[in-house]
């Protein structure tokens, strides 16, 4: 594993970057050759946050923990990764599963599911009323979906509302170039 650290507005001294190097090659066994991991340090005032991030077969993985103490970020962020990995692993190996077994059958029928010949089955259309983000999110929770998209009535421009991970809200918003 090849670690690059990446510093902002942080100190790094050894003793942190031998811990990590040192936890993160418990992610060794996951892969068969050297790849590259970005750590990425920052702090801002009190916060002290921690970023891996590992590009994989044009997949990204990333983790990030924000604390008082760096290296309690070191022991949180790891199991974040490795899980992320853990499924994309098991991802793989169920899709070499299913081909292995198509392969024995020899008679392939493509699936209307196969990623491949994924296509527009349903097209929506809806009228977009001028809305306050505020007002966007009261219509997001009364419709049960993960976005909302309307017209914002302080730019007059498509906005997308969604519901992030973490439970907050995120705003999308449109421009023209």
């Amino acid at each position: 594993m090849r670690i690059e650290f990446v510093t902002k507005n942080y100190i790094v001294n050894e003793k942190i970057k031998d811990l990590i190097s040192k936890k993160l090659s418990r992610l060794d066994k996951f892969f068969h050759e050297e790849i590259p991991i970005k750590v990425m340090l920052k702090e801002a005032g009190a916060v002290q946050t921690l970023e891996l991030t590992i590009l994989l077969d044009g997949m990204i993985m990333r983790a990030e923990v924000s604390s008082d103490n760096m290296f309690g970020n070191v022991d949180a962020a790891l199991p974040k990764l490795e899980k992320q990995i853990v499924k994309h692993r098991s991802k793989l190996t169920d899709r070499s599963k299913k081909l292995s077994i198509k392969e024995l059958e020899q008679s392939y029928v493509p699936s209307v599911h196969d990623e491949a010949d994924r296509k527009v089955v349903r097209t929506k259309m809806f009228a977009l009323k001028p809305m306050t983000a505020e007002d966007a999110i009261a219509e997001l929770e009364l419709v049960g979906h993960n976005f909302y998209v309307f017209l914002n009535s302080d730019s007059m421009r498509v906005n997308v509302l969604y519901i992030r991970r973490d439970g907050d809200y995120g705003l999308i918003q449109t421009v023209n170039d």
